[in-house]
């Protein structure tokens, strides 16, 4: 069937890049020649979720994508990305897993963001991402830091 193919043995890379691949295609998806611009570029939503950088070339390209290297699939088939929560600017162990439609309303830092000994971030600014942008904020206003800096991408990509 289109959703089903015979394993790349190559190496363990390929085989581990095979195994976590999601698709567009099939039945009750799209068809390559009826797939514009809109649906294969990258998203806002596909952060932490899908890979930006690993995708075929030629037809299939951002059809056929990459799990990021810490994303997984909820019990109703979401994509979901794990972040730290953070409390009145302090970046606590707890790990959370959302969709990005529960994202979409807290703000987000990078994981690289600054923190001292005691994991409170001590910027006066820091780079988030709130409502689908890019922006900064105040300390206090952090809700969710990144895991990784590596979480936006695929395990071959990283």
């Amino acid at each position: 069937s289109q959703l089903s193919q015979f394993m790349d043995q190559n190496n363990p890379l390929s085989e581990i890049t095979h195994k976590r691949r999601v698709s567009a295609l099939g039945p009750g998806g799209l068809t390559r020649e009826r797939a514009g611009f809109e649906v294969r570029d990258v998203h806002p939503t596909h952060y932490g979720r899908v890979c930006p950088i690993e995708t075929p070339e030629g037809p299939n390209i951002g059809l056929i994508n990459s799990l990021a290297a810490y994303a997984r699939t909820n019990q109703y088939g979401f994509l979901e990305s794990p972040y730290r929560v953070v409390k009145d600017a302090l970046v606590t162990d707890e790990i959370v897993f959302l969709s990005a439609i529960e994202e979409a309303d807290h703000v987000i830092a990078q994981a690289s963001a600054t923190m001292n000994d005691k994991t409170v971030l001590i910027d006066e600014l820091v780079a988030v991402r709130h409502l689908n942008e890019f922006t900064v904020k105040a300390p206090e206003d952090v809700t969710l830091m990144d895991v990784s800096p590596k979480q936006v991408v695929s395990v071959a990509a990283s």
